[in-house]
């Protein structure tokens, strides 16, 4: 479409030369790295009836790409290039990331994926274990080694204007769930979290160690989400018994539980300091509660499509959120000034007024956007109504008028409510589906359904890419201060700490 950029990936894939002999470098460094050349080889992800499981048909997905790189006299950003080492991991076995005990030579292939060009090859070679304990690596001619450490390796190839630095988990929880983890939160002061499974349980946590602290039963069949309040002492829970619980951290005691939706909740969101809070469910409704009062405020929203995602952010004073139809209730604490965005089933993204009940807008016209097109109807005010590719998966803000959705077909979104003609940008990695989305400093985080997840900065020249998950799908991300928690279909939580932001 006019005016917007689509960013798509420059791929790096890193393959294990195979010996007869000894185990290479590579082998020991990289856990069940995988070799994706085609972007043909996709992964085809469905939602499932439950509404947020996944199945794949095929567990090879397409390489990302990205643009050819910035337009000239531009500063260029993170989002024009990104290097990625497709399924390749710091083996979070070893004591410190990196094998701190390695004798044999070893070499790792390279491959980069340029958008419309040959691909280019390459390889990394150990050349042995330095006395500090860390690898030796040099990368042939095209690429190049950057920096490594026990937990990171930085690689890119100056040709293509790629560069990723890859990090290894901190530290890896197996013993929180047996099956699939969902969803997770960490609380405000970092010392607790909370993580829903397929096993249909939901437990507290320590958040240094994974010791397990609480486990929370109420729910009749599967939590899809679940948050900390903003004291950190509370836990929010939405499952697909269609009901709103509210838990007591100290005592795992159910304090609250709200009923009215007639489908499973799929997300939630607390407003202000959590004397409201937000739904949005599987029968297509988002809907306002009153913690207090154990009591639905109003239905914000009834969209005849499944919710997947809510966010709630302050709005900038050039927004217009228009004004209620009737009076507040009492109730209706830090509503005001809010707006209320809904990722929706049927590929479209929807920004309402949280207070007015009303689509926020801007100030001339009414755009509403389908795929590459957009189309003006008549009217006083700019409704924000996105149409995206695909269904929308999760969303949230970055600021008081720019937001991020992701959507099932692996498309990032970046929008400006303010003017909704066209996005800011759109990022394309790979055709597997945006799963979590959020904001970090001065950038975001987001995770795929291949296994993918990668932290992008304004104020760095490389992406960094989360490392472990291999093919499997990384549900969510949580943060507290420098550290990154994610859950995923393998059953294990990751730590990560960034030393360097």
């Amino acid at each position: 479409m006019d005016g917007v950029e689509k960013r798509t990936y420059r791929a790096f894939s890193l393959v294990v030369c195979r010996y007869r002999s000894r185990p290479s470098f590579s082998t020991q460094l990289l856990r069940r790295t995988h070799f994706r050349e085609r972007a043909e080889e996709a992964v085809w992800w469905r939602r499932g009836q439950d509404g947020g499981a996944f199945e794949d048909s095929e567990r090879l997905g397409p390489s990302p790409q990205v643009n050819s790189g910035p337009e000239p006299g531009r500063r260029r950003r993170v989002a024009d290039v990104a290097f990625t080492l497709r399924k390749a991991m710091l083996d979070p076995g070893y004591p410190y990331g990196l094998p701190h005990q390695l004798k044999d030579e070893g070499e790792a292939w390279l491959s980069c994926h340029p958008p419309g060009k040959p691909t280019l090859y390459g390889s990394l070679t150990c050349q042995g274990i330095g006395l500090d304990g860390i690898p030796e690596v040099t990368a042939s001619e095209g690429f190049i080694v950057n920096e490594i450490n026990k937990k990171s390796i930085h690689i890119s190839c100056p040709k293509e204007t790629a560069s990723s630095k890859f990090l290894a988990p901190y530290t890896t929880f197996s013993r929180i769930h047996t099956k699939s983890i969902t969803c997770l939160d960490i609380s405000s002061g970092g010392g607790l979290g909370v993580s829903s499974s397929t096993d249909g349980s939901m437990k507290i946590w320590q958040a240094s160690n994974g010791e397990l602290r609480r486990v929370l039963e109420g729910h009749v069949f599967d939590v899809n989400c679940c948050r900390f309040f903003p004291s950190g002492l509370v836990v929010l829970s939405g499952g697909m018994d269609a009901q709103l619980k509210i838990w007591s951290a100290e005592d795992a005691s159910c304090v609250v539980t709200f009923k009215g939706h007639k489908g499973g909740i799929l997300d939630t969101a607390i407003v202000d300091r959590g004397r409201n809070v937000v739904s949005g469910s599987r029968d297509g409704t988002a809907r306002l509660w009153d913690c207090g009062r154990s009591a639905c405020l109003g239905v914000i929203a009834d969209c005849g499509s499944s919710i997947n995602g809510v966010a709630v952010g302050a709005a900038d004073n050039s927004i217009n959120l228009g004004s209620p139809e009737q009076m507040p209730s009492e109730r209706e604490v830090g509503t005001e000034l809010k707006m209320l965005l809904l990722a929706r089933e049927d590929k479209k993204l929807q920004c309402f007024g949280l207070q007015s009940r009303q689509p926020a807008s801007g100030s001339s016209k009414i755009f509403e956007l389908w795929g590459n097109l957009a189309f003006l109807a008549p009217a006083c005010s700019q409704v924000f109504l996105f149409i995206g590719s695909d269904a929308f998966n999760c969303c949230t803000f970055l600021s008081g008028f720019l937001l991020l959705a992701g959507t099932q077909d692996g498309n990032i979104y970046q929008l400006d409510v303010r003017s909704p003609r066209a996005p800011v940008q759109v990022i394309h990695r790979s055709g597997a589906p945006v799963l979590s989305l959020l904001s970090f400093r001065d950038g975001f985080i987001a995770s795929q359904g291949d296994g993918s997840c990668f932290i992008v900065q304004q104020d760095l020249d490389y992406v960094i890419e989360l490392t472990g998950a291999d093919s499997d799908p990384v549900y969510k991300v949580a943060t507290w201060e420098k550290q990154i928690y994610t859950c995923c279909r393998d059953g294990l939580v990751r730590r990560y700490q960034l030393s360097d932001l």
